[in-house]
């Protein structure tokens, strides 16, 4: 079972850059195609200072960069076999551009068990601001851990 005393507990934070070669690698293998995303004169026609990163970036940028990208499963006390991914959620208050420096803030915000204690759904949410100290998102995670259940 999760143990529920590390709701409110902050996870290591993260620092990474917005790499343009990396973030090129991520819209490949979506098949990103919106020229918003790949093209900077696209970009700058729709208003953004230079290319945008499309909105799941920062999960992955956050996981890319971390120390130990799953520190949430050991504080959890979770094994990774038995855990299932979620739902994702990202709230944007401003624009991720290619040359942004973010710090990306994680914490368990709640754990849930269901089932009779088969499983438990525990979210971290993780506040992201830029170089200039600009809180630019809210992004959220919700993992869904098997528990073992005496028969």
């Amino acid at each position: 079972m999760v143990d529920h005393s590390v709701v409110g507990r902050s996870l290591a934070p993260v620092t990474a850059h917005v790499e343009p070669g990396r973030l090129r690698f991520f819209r490949e293998t979506l098949g990103e195609r919106n020229p918003v995303y790949t093209d900077a004169e696209a970009a700058k026609a729709a208003g953004y200072a230079a290319l945008p990163v499309p909105p799941t970036y920062l999960f992955c940028l956050e996981m890319m960069d971390a120390e130990q990208a799953f520190e949430f499963l050991d504080v959890l006390g979770a094994d990774l076999k038995q855990v299932l991914h979620g739902e994702q959620r990202f709230t944007y208050l401003a624009p991720v551009m290619v040359g942004d420096t973010l710090r990306f803030e994680p914490r368990i915000a709640s754990i849930t068990d269901k089932k009779g204690g088969a499983m438990t759904l525990a979210v971290v949410e993780t506040k992201v601001t830029n170089q200039h100290g600009v809180h630019i998102a809210d992004c959220s995670r919700t993992v869904v851990v098997r528990n073992k259940v005496a028969a």
